[in-house]
């Protein structure tokens, strides 16, 4: 496309020309990134159905984070600028309720990506809003580590994907780190080798399980992909806290894989076998695997479990494109489809892909 055309299209969807021309044109993204998208019928039929989907904070950040995966990057812009429309006045992007102090940032580090690629201003104050927020304006506990919610100290398996991988996207390692060890203090169980889903502190500092103690599928999942998120943006001078980092992963997957079912996918509270069967769990976890192999910080022998766990996933993609058996919207107690869980397909498909290419 000549540059006057992209410029021209450019301008349609509100990018700064500055940077944008780069960049392919909105109907080129079918064919960018590490997904061949037109020979692959059902990656197309996922992201369309998420696409429809509405969505709250973390999960148009969690659809933003897959664009980034699959280097999709017209619509990683989109997703950007949309959230950008919707900041609350402390800082927090993508927000249509009060939601969470954290949640928002899930999006943060492909944000922050959108904002280099166009070099747009204001994508840029809007990624800085919201890391001034979690830095400076969150509540959090005495020991530095950020509340999943506003008025009290709660501390969820959600927050290893929340604002620790933006933080370190952002540079801020030791912030980041920081946040993984605050939850995996309060919420790791060794003997299980699973992670509650809530921790609640009171204002002595006193820390308890949420009763009653439930070890969510999707809570496991968020930390191994948190994990390796923030693992790939650790520099060569954090090695001894990388290789904390990478045994704790190693840890939360070979903690997950002893509740795997035959089918290859687990119980949405995972030590229960007479909860409903939960799809999501799996391409999260299959998700963190082919990047933890491509990277080194996993042998290849856990490849056999992360395709086992695909191909369960992908019996589970209808004619629509939705995931079904998800941890559903919008109460996420029952067998569903949601943002997350077809952002996670997307996000499993793209490293499947990248680890098939090396």
């Amino acid at each position: 496309m000549k540059r006057r055309e992209f410029l021209r299209n450019a301008a349609n969807l509100g990018l700064a020309a500055t940077g944008a021309a780069a960049l392919p044109p909105l109907e080129a993204a079918t064919v960018t990134g590490p997904i061949d998208h037109v020979g692959s019928s059902m990656v197309v039929r996922v992201r369309n159905a998420a696409l429809a989907l509405q969505r709250k904070d973390w999960e148009h950040g969690s659809l933003a984070q897959a664009f980034l995966e699959m280097e999709d990057w017209p619509r990683l812009i989109l997703m950007a600028k949309a959230a950008a429309v919707l900041c609350t006045p402390d800082g927090r992007e993508a927000v249509v309720s009060d939601g969470s102090p954290t949640d928002p940032a899930m999006g943060g580090e492909a944000y922050w990506k959108a904002a280099q690629l166009t070099q747009d201003s204001a994508l840029t104050v809007a990624v800085n809003g919201m890391l001034n927020w979690i830095l400076t304006g969150a509540p959090r506990s005495a020991d530095g580590t950020l509340s999943h919610v506003f008025n009290h100290m709660q501390m969820w398996s959600d927050g290893f994907n929340g604002a620790a991988p933006f933080l370190a996207a952002m540079g801020h390692y030791d912030e980041a780190l920081r946040q993984v060890e605050g939850y995996k203090r309060r919420l790791w169980n060794p003997e299980k080798m699973l992670l509650a889903h809530i921790a609640e502190e009171d204002a002595a500092g006193n820390v308890t399980l949420a009763k009653p103690v439930e070890y969510f599928g999707t809570g496991m999942g968020w930390a191994a992909a948190g994990l390796v998120r923030i693992l790939r943006q650790l520099p060569a001078s954090y090695a001894r806290q990388r290789t904390d980092l990478i045994a704790f992963l190693k840890d939360v997957i070979d903690g997950s894989l002893r509740y795997q079912r035959p089918d290859g996918l687990f119980h949405n509270l995972v030590d229960q076998p007479e909860s409903f069967v939960e799809t999501n769990m799996a391409q999260m976890l299959a998700y963190s695997i082919f990047v933890a192999v491509d990277h080194k910080w996993l042998d290849t022998s856990y490849l056999t479990a992360a395709e086992w766990m695909r191909q369960a996933a992908h019996k589970k993609v209808d004619a629509y494109g939705f995931v079904q058996g998800a941890c559903g919207a919008p109460q996420f107690n029952s067998s569903g489809v949601s943002t997350e869980a077809q952002a996670f397909f997307l996000m499993m498909e793209a490293a499947a892909a990248r680890h098939g290419k090396h």
